[in-house]
């Protein structure tokens, strides 16, 4: 006994050493921490469990023999956020380079079939090189099983990627796959091939963090939903983000306690919300009077910043939220916009997240740039994606409502439940300049050049009189209500108590075809 108890010891302690104090003293160095610290700072102090700690590689070429390290790079098991079961893994750069072999894989593939049978989240902490060389085909193997477990995942347990460290190849497919991405800055990067392959080939001289760096995937790419400054720091991002979402895709998201804003700060609204619709604002500083205090945690917000997504708190339930900005792009849809909101309203459908949309949209951005790059094809997706939702949906249009915009952003016709406007909303084909141009044209064109600016002035008038507002709207249902702003937050409250239990059923099918 004392033999066997002496080998489990040193097994043990070898699988805790990772590559060696050299490897682990030089990643220490580059400010990151160990897999197994990244996993005991994201879990609950003393509910980590790891599974399969004692697993290598069993490939006896290139050297591989003599370097069995127990564990093969990667950390498994389950622990405690704020409470509630998660599984997660955490992929050691000390051993490999945390590349990924065919063992590594199914420490990984088992894990994650055990938050699927648990109906857990699984959180991915990724440090890796992509495909161990060594192992040729099984580690290609290896991450196809991985890739086909993300997909079978997918709407089913939340999925959370964190980026720690430099990935390239295979190792950014299955992040990619997952709902959120979290990187940090200057430490990790994401990309296919590295720069001396793009020099190479292309002649092009990139550096690392320009190619696949932080805040190149959140603000260029949108590959990339979070930055963090530090490991510690990204690790409490996924604590966070975990928060707001439930366990699985059968729970309902978990409620807290309530903070209202005041009712000084509710009677802002109308003053924080310029009645000239040609005027700028920030519509965060709507987003923030309307939802629960200090309680919205905005994702993708340096990607296509003229729409805005994330959860909040109203009244302490978990939401959605979606709202145009007409601080960027005069709040318009292009194709970054319509397609990170689509992805963050699927999320939410998926995971019983009710969503609210706060809408202020002049139409979709015009351009051959557009046009060419598929804007139809692309806007489609946040349409489909709306329509496609059976979670109790709330909207507020606060101005602006034009053209086809009006229709995609969670329109009564496509499945709002609750539709409200702000008495100065504009719910119209175009707005009035646009309109006067195409209704008068050969009225204006006929007039003395002397009198036609006077002349198009009161059309434009008369125009936005009598179109330019939410009445014609609620005439026909199209609107529940005209609100006073300050009541928005109230108002909302109402509805998604009584749409609680909303039920939606929709046509039997195996899944929809969304214009990808």
């Amino acid at each position: 006994m004392t033999h066997a108890f002496d080998r489990w010891t040193a097994l043990k302690k070898r699988a805790r050493e990772g590559g060696g104090a050299e490897r682990v003293e030089k990643h220490r160095s580059g400010g990151r921490l160990t897999a197994r610290e990244r996993l005991e700072t994201f879990f609950d102090p003393g509910t980590f469990t790891e599974i399969d700690p004692f697993v290598t590689h069993r490939v006896e070429k290139f050297g591989l023999a003599e370097r069995r390290i127990p564990g093969d790079g990667v950390v498994t098991g389950w622990g405690e956020v704020d409470g509630r079961p998660v599984c997660g893994f955490a992929q050691d750069a000390t051993v490999f380079g945390g590349a990924l072999g065919e063992a590594h894989a199914m420490k990984i593939v088992k894990i994650m079939e055990t938050a699927r049978k648990a109906g857990v989240p699984i959180v991915g902490l990724n440090d890796s090189g992509g495909a161990r060389i060594q192992e040729g085909v099984m580690s290609l193997g290896g991450y196809g099983e991985v890739f086909f477990r993300n997909v079978a995942l997918s709407g089913v347990v939340p999925q959370i990627s964190l980026i720690l460290g430099p990935c390239a190849g295979g190792a950014v497919y299955s992040p990619a796959i997952t709902d959120f991405v979290i990187m940090t800055r200057g430490t990790s990067q994401m990309f296919i091939t590295g720069p001396d392959v793009i020099r190479a080939v292309t002649g092009e001289e990139v550096s690392f963090d320009q190619l696949g760096g932080a805040d190149t995937h959140a603000s260029v790419s949108g590959v990339s939903h979070l930055t963090a400054t530090s490991d510690a720091d990204a690790l409490a991002l996924a604590r966070r983000l975990l928060s707001y979402l439930p366990l699985n895709n059968l729970e309902e998201p978990p409620s807290g306690p309530t903070s209202p804003p005041s009712a000084s700060v509710a009677a802002e609204l109308s003053r924080v919300v310029p009645e000239d619709s040609n005027l700028p604002y920030d519509v965060h500083a709507v987003v923030e009077r309307v939802v629960d205090v200090g309680s919205f945690f905005e994702v993708h917000a340096a990607w296509a910043a003229n729409i805005v997504v994330g959860f909040a708190r109203l009244d302490g339930r978990p939401v959605g939220v979606v709202a145009n900005n007409p601080a960027v792009l005069a709040g318009t849809l292009d194709i970054p916009a319509s397609t990170k909101a689509a992805r963050f309203v699927r999320f939410c459908d998926a995971f019983n997240l009710p969503l609210l949309t706060l809408i202020d949209v002049p139409g979709f951005l015009p351009g051959t740039a557009q046009e060419y790059g598929g804007i139809i094809r692309h806007g489609a997706k946040l349409l489909y994606a709306y329509a496609e939702a059976t979670v109790p949906m709330l909207t507020v249009i606060l101005r602006k409502a034009y053209g086809g915009a009006y229709d995609v952003m969670c329109s009564k016709h496509i499945g709002g439940d609750l539709n409200l406007a702000w008495p100065m909303a504009e719910i119209a084909v175009m707005g009035a300049d646009g309109a006067v141009n195409i209704l008068f044209r050969r009225e204006i064109d006929g007039t003395p050049e002397s009198e036609r600016a006077a002349l198009r002035e009161k059309l434009v008038s008369e125009y936005r009189a009598e179109f330019l507002n939410p009445y014609l709207a609620a005439e026909r249902g199209y609107i529940d209500d005209v609100i006073d702003p300050a009541e928005t937050r109230a108002r909302l409250v109402d509805g998604l108590k009584l749409l609680a239990s909303k039920r939606d059923d929709r046509p039997a099918r195996k899944h929809g075809n969304i214009p990808l």
